[in-house]
């Protein structure tokens, strides 16, 4: 039977200014199109990725008066949203975005607040929540038994990564940048164990290897590499690289492409993807294609794609 994972994360109005490039310090930019307004956050994204994947999830947050669309849409998507509560003395919290012609995007955040939440299966974390908060559900989740998975985005600063309790972690999913910044921050002289060369991409074999540090080797590290794909270390003997799914159409909005990839691998967890004839291997495909067919739309919640239509890319490619 599937279990169900509880989400505790950020619930944001996004709004995207269209730029020719990200704007540097001092720099005035006009944006080149109209401004747009969605729904986003790294909680609501991740949990609405779950659900569009297929599985049980419940998020827990808040937000003001101003983004009551917000918990509709995300209901609508199939997200169990009682734990998020409308408060008349906040505002929904926002995210800047400047999305480039590219379709690279620079974020802004002004974070909201947050309430408890109900025992489940699995817990999600990310860091556009207040940090006592995220050590609490961490704490709480360690005394149930409950599987974590954290992506540890935006990265905390040096001295609180010094402090986290990385061994209440179970699966660590970060991205290339994340991880080279984990590895200086927690130990940028120590000895690492080397793992095997990865033939098809064997500079990921160089960033994944600095991870490999006592305070992680409990951890199954997921790292996604954007335009380079996937590389997941399972265990000392199981490492598996996925290079990125080939896109289709004009569209480029890497918006949401890392949430999408979060929520379809909890979603592959929650249902026992991994114990599946394909393995680990199945699971993480099924993950880049969903991010691929992201990075097709524009917008980062509803840009996300469902698991029926990813089902479908895959029977296209063959890989069902």
């Amino acid at each position: 039977m599937a279990g169900t994972c509880l989400v505790r994360g950020s619930i944001n109005i996004d709004e995207f200014f269209r730029v020719p490039h990200i704007a540097h310090a001092g720099e005035t930019l006009s944006s080149t199109g109209e401004l747009t307004r969605r729904a986003g956050g790294k909680g609501a994204n991740q949990a609405a990725a779950i659900a569009r994947a297929g599985g049980n999830v419940q998020l827990v947050g808040a937000v003001g008066t101003d983004g009551d669309w917000v918990k509709q849409q995300l209901s609508e998507a199939g997200v169990d949203v009682k734990g998020v509560h409308i408060h008349p003395e906040i505002s929904t919290g926002r995210a800047i975005i400047q999305l480039t012609p590219e379709g690279t995007n620079h974020l802004a955040l002004h974070p909201p607040s947050y309430h408890l939440a109900p025992p489940i299966t699995h817990l999600l974390l990310q860091n556009e929540i207040l940090q006592e908060t995220t050590l609490e559900f961490l704490k709480y989740a360690k005394e149930k038994g409950i599987r974590t998975i954290y992506n540890p985005s935006p990265l905390l600063p040096k001295e609180e990564i010094a402090k986290f309790p990385w061994g209440m972690v179970d699966y660590l999913l970060l991205n290339e940048h994340e991880a080279a910044a984990l590895a200086d921050a927690t130990a940028p002289h120590a000895h690492a164990h080397s793992l095997p060369p990865t033939s098809k991409a064997p500079q990921i074999a160089t960033v994944l290897t600095r991870l490999q540090q006592p305070l992680f080797q409990h951890c199954t590290v997921i790292l996604t590499l954007g335009g380079q794909g996937v590389v997941a270390h399972i265990s000392k003997d199981e490492i598996y690289y996925l290079p990125a799914a080939t896109l289709r159409g004009t569209v480029r909005d890497s918006t949401g492409a890392g949430d999408c990839f979060t929520g379809y691998f909890v979603e592959g967890l929650l249902s026992g993807r991994e114990k599946e004839q394909d393995g680990w291997k199945g699971l993480l495909r099924r993950c880049v294609v969903a991010a691929g067919m992201c990075v097709e739309r524009s917008g980062a919640m509803g840009s996300i794609p469902t698991a029926a239509e990813v089902d479908e890319r895959l029977n296209e490619l063959g890989q069902m």
